[in-house]
């Protein structure tokens, strides 16, 4: 991938001689690269998994908020819970 953003990048350098737009492409497609492209992400995504905790204690504490929360979501959505639990029980067949 970096291969072809990099030759990419040299061609619109080279056509920025006639036209000065494109270096400008190629400055934003470089910076698009370095901020979103491979080995950039500096923060984990949302969603994405929490390191693990340094004691046991703390996984002890964040389970159980964890379970809380979950308990909370079950007893305000009783329908969508129920849905989610057949369809687990679809995938685990």
């Amino acid at each position: 991938m970096g291969t072809i953003i990099l030759s990419g990048t040299v061609v619109l350098v080279v056509l920025g001689f006639g036209n000065h737009l494109y270096w400008l492409a190629a400055v934003a497609v470089l910076f698009l690269y370095v901020r979103y492209g491979r080995g950039a992400s500096s923060t984990p995504a949302s969603g994405a998994a929490a390191p693990p905790p340094a004691t046991y204690r703390a996984y002890r504490d964040r389970r159980d908020t964890q379970a809380k929360w979950e308990r909370r979501y079950r007893r305000e959505r009783p329908l969508e819970s129920r849905r989610q639990a057949r369809e687990k029980s679809r995938q685990g067949r």
